[in-house]
């Protein structure tokens, strides 16, 4: 698995925080990876009454999610708190819609089994060592419960990515993200069951490569490499990054997007979960008592 790239989870709130209040301006991209990624709610059929949004942001996603769950009780978590203060006016007067929890996917404030539906659009690209990240997602599902995400792949902003290692070899400029076979080894050895993955490649355009840096910036969508340079970019070297970017014929650029669309279920109770400890399973009372042999009435 190549897992070798470190990500500076500091780094990664303060862009997110400090890119709340205007995200809502640069996420078409996000609006339209999280419609498609909606489509794949048709492959649950069970009851859904609690509902989990990782990575959540300003909300809309969630508001959306309520849509389709008139009845359940949603939850809209982030790791900026910020972002969360942004979705107050999604959630509603004193959150009657949703509530919002600040947290940490790595380290869920939540009880295990907690959710029918754990739905993540464009967030897990953010952190590091998939397995133990799988492992607490699965850890916060009910016995067979549905993990539904999307994730960015490692073509993503090839072209930025190339034209600033042409301008700059020292340092990586763009962060880099795992791809569909490493996300699918870890979702498998952390247990997930029946998984199904797919890989689509998106296209956006923009005027010139400043207005994708605003755009990325607007996200929150920067460099989170711990081994990125942490001063300023000399003039020079964003000239050649610029120079080296390659041109459209109608004088835009374009921007690469690999996504990733994952989906499987929790084990079903009986089934092995990977944990810390190692593989546990887990039983109900009652399934325990149904399957305990009775004894036989006593002979004279």
């Amino acid at each position: 698995m190549n897992d070798t790239f470190q990500l500076d989870r500091n780094q990664v709130r303060r862009a997110f925080s400090r890119a709340a209040s205007r995200y809502e301006q640069h996420d078409a991209l996000q609006r339209e990876v999280g419609n498609r990624l909606r489509e794949h709610l048709d492959f649950f059929d069970q009851p859904v009454r609690r509902v989990l949004d990782l990575g959540a942001g300003t909300g809309l996603g969630t508001l959306q999610l309520l849509q389709r769950y008139p009845q359940a009780q949603l939850v809209a978590a982030d790791l900026a708190q910020p972002m969360l203060q942004q979705a107050r006016h999604h959630a509603g007067w004193r959150g009657r819609r949703f509530a919002r929890v600040t947290a940490d996917a790595g380290q869920l404030p939540f009880a295990d089994a907690s959710f029918d539906m754990l739905y993540s659009n464009l967030c897990i690209q953010w952190l590091e060592a998939p397995q133990t990240l799988f492992a607490e997602l699965l850890r916060v599902l009910r016995p067979g419960g549905f993990l539904l995400l999307t994730s960015f792949g490692p073509d993503t902003l090839r072209e930025l990515r190339q034209a600033w290692a042409h301008a700059d070899d020292r340092y990586p400029h763009v962060s880099r993200f795992l791809d569909m076979h490493d996300l699918g080894d870890a979702a498998l050895m952390a247990g997930l069951r029946d998984p199904v993955l797919s890989s689509e490649a998106l296209q956006m355009t923009y005027p010139d490569v400043a207005a994708l840096l605003r755009e990325l910036k607007g996200l929150g969508a920067t460099n989170a490499d711990q081994s990125r340079q942490r001063g300023l970019t000399g003039k020079s070297r964003y000239q050649r990054m610029l120079q080296a970017y390659p041109q459209q014929t109608d004088g835009r650029i374009g921007s690469s997007w690999e996504i990733i669309t994952l989906h499987g279920h929790a084990p079903r109770e009986g089934e092995a979960r990977r944990t810390p400890q190692g593989q546990e399973a887990s039983f109900s009372v009652e399934a325990l008592r149904a399957t305990r042999p009775k004894r036989s009435p006593p002979t004279s």
